[in-house]
């Protein structure tokens, strides 16, 4: 079980409390869909992913970035727990959608970039830590189902 200061409790909490999921979740997804392009094949379904323009104005894109950043929702209400709270997208991510568990650490790398850039001067270092710390306990919770 992951141990959770005040501190990065609190700061969990404000960030999502904060978050503007309409866009920063299509903003996450795009990015790394526009860096990571091999991370495009997952998205076969979501029509045109040639450019970053494309996939910057794919509805689809921006639909799932968004139901992604609510699957967070899970997490921050469940930070004791996070591992059991995503046994079941684990086992679907590996087994059905054969998602390569590597993906889940460059999206949230991704969704580190954007809420910083957001947030500016406010997300400081220790913020940055926290929100790091919760992001990798979430990764690890998805890629379970891998090990």
């Amino acid at each position: 079980m992951v141990e959770w200061t005040d501190f990065e409790r609190d700061t969990i909490q404000d960030i999502f409390s904060k978050m503007d999921y309409e866009a920063v979740g299509p903003a996450a997804l795009s990015r790394c869909l526009v860096v990571y392009p091999w991370t495009q094949r997952y998205f076969g379904n979501f029509g045109n992913l040639y450019n970053a323009a494309a996939i910057i104005d794919n509805p689809m894109v921006a639909k799932h970035g968004i139901t992604i950043l609510h699957g967070l929702d899970r997490a921050v209400k469940n930070m004791d727990n996070i591992k059991e709270t995503y046994a079941e997208l684990s086992v679907l991510h590996s087994e059905k959608l054969h998602v390569d568990p590597d993906n889940f650490r460059l999206l949230a790398d991704c969704l580190t970039i954007v809420v910083a850039a957001r947030w500016g001067k406010a997300f400081t270092g220790d913020v940055q830590a926290a929100f790091q710390k919760f992001l990798t306990v979430v990764v690890f919770s998805l890629g379970r189902q891998y090990h």
